[in-house]
């Protein structure tokens, strides 16, 4: 075969296909065509979009199809992340096609998605202005139009038909008298235009703040920028660290990205943001629309905005040359995604920074065992923020045992006698209060008291959470919903005398209605904030303090600064406690200490009930005490024990199928012939059905690899993957740095 040399360019195609092809470049697109490009090529009998990966010496194939032509003006990916999406195919075993459209947002990558244009009108100066009393009152709008541009000579088509009443045809018949210009002119559709914010000045830094943002320029500085832990308590001022950080970054000529764990934190977070640097802050995130993400992505490409805010696709935006990236709540499961490729956005933000030359900061109240284990080893800089701005007092934190309060009152209620006593002094102080449960609707579940019959998915191995104010059960993990039945459903009992168990934000809000009626609250999950404007509304009520109670999930637990907040009530500590995951306990510990951290910000002490049926669990005795440290040693002894990470990278490999027999005689055949394979230092375990036996009628089954080195578990494991030929009903998924292993 015939070796082609000189004007190839290496494309990928939108197609899930794990190669990459070569195609001839002509010789009008030699300029054009360079890495990073988006082009239209030939592709069997069609044409598909792709992008050029490289541009090989030589192709080994005796012809090649030539590309047809180029898309847009100029590369849509910059040198740096395309090095990092090669590097993140390789270390989470992901075809690179799917890493480079993860890279880029759909609406970027839509041949057809395009600028906004409207049509502005312009006075022409020199045309004559009819005065006659007779023609104006025959042509009133057109009159109505000449004096509205007497004042205003330019003006958007939409805002001049709103304002003066007149019709496009009003407007045409003006045009062809020579009267007015019109003209179509590019608009960017701007997130923020329903904003307003008030111009903010840097503060005054506390010592701890200063010799923080110290440590983080002396990264920027080095030779070879490094990571930075920023390990501050809640309150203690990490935001002014970033913002002052972010200053000498732009002064030194460069750009910014600063990702935030929840899309939901995102308004809060810009609104600081641009209060302090204003039109140069772009947002990244999923609930923006399609036109406005398209075009704040390009908004960042043309170095108009040069700090970018988001959710961690944000972390793949084009900023050049890029100074700075902070991950704010780096400990956060939602860095993580979970389809292909299953990135931790935290960890490939440390990849950009090497690759970019960069420091990264890493902050968090409650840090991840992985980054803190990194700062005591001498991997990260560490900057200690122990105390509060102001030195404000951190919230005492009370445990309530429900056992003994369920003996003392004969039953079990929502709220426990502390944490209603301490709702009402908040009220009658006018002071605010958040309760915090982190799971949603009416009760967890549906059960006959007689047979022991739970409500469970038919397609999933859950039981279905019941919501009240549809009358409803719903499962949380597929979406399915049905009626309530009216008796027992299983044949031999039919008793009507069904019994809601376990608790759920809804119940919460009726028993907190009940007790405090004259109350004003509300509730924030996922069934209250569907509108994309939802979130910020609730916030902003909040703030201006309309809300004297706010109950929620995990989307109130971080990040919210209200300093008429003295109360805040963890109702279910135990909720995520005793799941079948080795950071059950981590997770626990950080979610009371972070939503403990939303009490006494103010100038009043905050105090924290914590209700719990193991009030002696190590986790919640540390977050009482607030002693990271305290947990830590505890955490970390059980990590190292048993070769979890930090010490050893967890590999979890799924199975997926409907039938359950094929499933599992596919992943014996994987364990099978994995073994042989690996390393004795790796540990190999699973082949066994996972935690969640069964989601959305699809059997899943889990292989379970620990190794101290990704690519020495990864390499076997995909040789033995692609040597297995599978059938279409049963697929695999490989997550690398698993943080879920349900």
């Amino acid at each position: 075969m015939s070796e082609v040399k000189g004007g190839i360019a290496r494309v990928i195609v939108e197609l899930s296909l794990d190669r990459e092809f070569d195609y001839s470049i002509p010789a009008p697109l030699r300029s054009a065509v360079v890495p990073g490009v988006q082009v239209v090529v030939p592709f069997g009998a069609r044409q598909v979009t792709g992008y050029v990966v490289s541009l090989p010496e030589q192709a080994s194939v005796a012809r090649l199809k030539p590309i047809r032509r180029v898309v847009g003006d100029g590369p849509l990916i910059t040198p740096s992340v395309m090095r990092l999406a090669r590097w993140m195919s390789s270390y989470y075993a992901a075809p690179f096609e799917v890493v480079v459209r993860t890279i880029l947002p759909s609406d970027v990558r839509r041949v057809k998605r395009a600028f906004k244009a409207i049509p502005y009108i312009h006075r022409v100066t020199d045309a004559p202005v009819n005065s006659d009393p007779a023609w104006r009152k025959r042509a009133a709008k057109q009159a109505l139009v000449l004096d509205f541009m007497e004042r205003e000579p330019v003006v958007a088509l939409p805002r001049l038909t709103q304002e003066t009443g007149a019709t496009l045809a009003v407007v045409r018949a003006m045009e062809k008298k020579g009267w007015i210009r019109i003209e179509k002119r590019q608009v960017n559709r701007d997130p923020f235009e329903k904003y307003h914010v008030v111009p903010t000045q840097p503060l005054p830094l506390m010592t701890q703040q200063a010799a923080a943002l110290k440590r983080i320029s002396a990264a920027r500085h080095q030779s070879d920028p490094g990571v930075v832990l920023l390990f501050g308590v809640t309150g203690s001022g990490k935001t002014e660290v970033y913002l002052q950080a972010l200053q000498e970054v732009l002064d030194a000529g460069q750009g910014a990205l600063v990702l935030v764990p929840e899309i939901a934190l995102t308004p809060q977070t810009v609104e600081r943001f641009r209060a302090r640097f204003g039109d140069i802050v772009a947002v990244l995130h999923s609930h923006l629309s399609g036109g406005e993400r398209h075009d704040e992505w390009h908004r960042i490409r043309n170095g108009r905005a040069r700090i970018v805010i988001g959710a961690r696709s944000a972390l793949f935006a084009p900023v050049e040359p890029l100074g700075l990236i902070i991950v704010d709540e780096e400990h956060e499961n939602s860095y993580k995604q979970e389809e292909a490729p299953r990135y931790h956005a935290r960890d490939v933000a440390v990849v950009r920074g090497k690759l970019e030359g960069c420091a990264v900061v890493l902050g968090s109240a409650t840090p991840s065992l992985e980054s803190i284990h990194n700062a005591r080893t001498g991997k990260y800089a560490l900057a200690a923020m122990p105390a509060r701005v102001d030195h404000r007092e951190m919230p005492v934190i009370q445990v309530v045992d429900m056992r003994v309060e369920m003996e003392r009152e004969g039953r079990l209620n929502v709220l426990s006698r502390a944490l209603m006593e301490a709702i009402a002094v908040r009220l009658e102080r006018g002071e605010q209060t958040i309760l915090f449960l982190n799971r949603r609707g009416f009760a967890t579940s549906l059960v006959c008291p007689r047979c022991g019959y739970v409500a469970e998915c038919e397609a999933c191995s859950v039981s279905m959470t019941y919501h009240k104010a549809t009358h409803e059960l719903r499962c949380h993990l597929c979406g399915a919903c049905r009626s309530v039945p009216s008796v027992c459903p299983n044949q031999d009992c039919r008793d009507p005398a069904f019994r809601y168990a376990g608790l759920g934000t809804q119940r919460v809000e009726e028993a907190v209605a009940a007790c405090f009626g004259h109350a004003r609250i509300k509730r924030m999950d996922a069934d209250t904030t569907t509108r994309k404007e939802a979130y910020g509304e609730l916030l902003g009520a909040f703030r201006a303090g309309d809300i004297d109670i706010l109950l929620g999930t995990q989307m109130i637990a971080k990040g919210l600064d209200f300093p008429n907040v003295t109360l805040v009530g963890v109702i279910n500590a135990d909720m995520g406690l005793h799941l079948p995951d080795f950071r059950a306990g981590e997770r626990t510990f950080q979610l009371i200490t972070q939503v403990a951290g939303r009490a006494g910000r103010g100038d009043v002490s905050g105090e924290v009930i914590v209700q719990t049926f193991t009030p002696f669990h190590p986790a919640i005795q540390a977050a009482r005490a607030l002693d990271y440290e305290r947990f830590f040693d505890q955490e970390i002894e059980f990590r190292r024990e048993l070769d979890y990470p930090p010490f050893a990278h967890v590999i979890s490999v799924t199975l997926r199928g409907a039938d359950e027999g094929a499933v599992a005689q596919l992943c014996e055949l994987v364990v099978s012939r994995l073994k042989p394979k690996l390393d004795p230092a790796i540990r190999c375990s699973g082949g066994t059905p996972a935690p969640l036996a069964r989601i959305k009628g699809v059997y899943r089954y889990q292989i379970l690899l620990r190794s101290r080195r990704v690519k020495a578990a990864v390499e076997p494991l995909r040789e033995v993957l692609n040597g297995i030929k599978w059938p279409k009903s049963v697929s695999y998924a490989i997550d690398v740095d698993a943080l879920s292993l349900l």
